[in-house]
């Protein structure tokens, strides 16, 4: 049988009434000061991981996806500072929130620590009160971040955030990680995800543009990837959901929801898409007064009397409503 990894296990727990618990990862090539901290955070009720030096601790976060990690400033060979690039630097790391342990004070050091990544810092000699009541807050805020971004998914949500600064993929559903992968380029093995330059592009001229309505980022053939901002409140960073049409499928979702002729869902689908009945008419090859009787027979199914209705309806199940 698989062994489960410390996070299948904890969301196992957090099934059972355990909302206390979550999993910090310490890194620091000093044992007594591991099991200091160790006994610390275990007597508190989190799961601990340990690592002794840089590479063992992005392998453990990798594997394990902790809600923090405690991160030692200088340790031999890879330091606390690169071994956090390397974390933010990693999509499945990114957001796992850091805290700095460091004996140093000095403000370049502090500077150091946020610009590698860090979220928080402590300075030694470590004060357990301190380290747990930082460490309660950040998992706190990380536990919501992650159940934001799985309501997003659960409400069939493809919801991308990103940093307004430098363009960089801050967090993505597994939805629109989909959409991202089967519409661009994907990375290549080990390097990190990045923003896709076309959506990149987009997010910056409509941003500018104050764009609300869901804009055409790609499109191949009868598909089109659609792109809209989820809140134009934040300067920081944007969520952007992505929204993949297809003609085809469109077409057979109407005809199944509304019993429809093969005819009567691709007038009422150019309908929705804000054409004329002499526009449907070019594009289906008919004369607009036969797709006005396409349209009379739409209107009878559907139980409505104007184009604005039917559209509004169709509209409502094409998009789950």
């Amino acid at each position: 049988m698989k062994e489960k990894s410390p996070r299948a296990m904890y969301d196992d727990a957090s099934a059972a009434d355990v909302s206390s618990l979550g999993i910090v990862l310490i890194v620091d090539d000093v044992p007594e000061n591991l099991a200091f901290l160790h006994d610390a955070l275990d007597d508190a009720g989190y799961l601990v991981l340990v690592a002794t030096d840089g590479e063992s601790a992005l392998v453990r976060a990798r594997q394990s996806l902790p809600d923090v990690v405690l991160l030692d400033a200088l340790m031999p060979g890879m330091d606390g500072f690169e071994v956090a690039r390397r974390l933010k630097a990693d999509f499945a790391t990114r957001a796992i929130p850091l805290i700095f342990m460091t004996g140093l004070s000095d403000t370049e050091h502090i500077v150091a620590a946020f610009a590698a990544g860090s979220a928080d810092y402590v300075t030694k000699p470590i004060r357990p009160a301190e380290v747990l009541a930082r460490i309660a807050a950040h998992v706190r805020n990380a536990r919501q971040m992650r159940q934001a971004r799985n309501a997003l998914d659960a409400f069939g949500q493809a919801t991308v955030a990103i940093d307004a600064r430098d363009g960089r993929l801050v967090w993505q559903t597994p939805l629109a990680r989909q959409l991202i992968r089967a519409w661009f380029a994907p990375a290549a093995p080990g390097v990190p995800e990045e923003t896709p330059p076309q959506l990149l592009a987009w997010a910056r001229a409509a941003r500018q543009e104050r764009r609300d309505p869901a804009q055409v980022v790609a499109t191949d053939g009868s598909r089109r990837l659609l792109a809209s901002f989820h809140d134009q409140g934040s300067d920081e960073a944007w969520l952007v959901v992505l929204r993949e049409e297809n003609d085809a499928r469109a077409l057979a979702a109407l005809m199944e929801a509304f019993h429809l002729t093969t005819r009567e869902a691709e007038v009422l689908y150019w309908v929705i898409r804000g054409k004329t009945n002499r526009d449907v008419g070019d594009i289906l090859g008919a004369s607009p007064r036969t797709v006005h009787k396409h349209l009379e027979h739409v209107f009878e199914k559907l139980g409505v009397e104007t184009r604005t209705a039917a559209a509004s309806m169709a509209m409502a199940r094409l998009r789950g409503g």
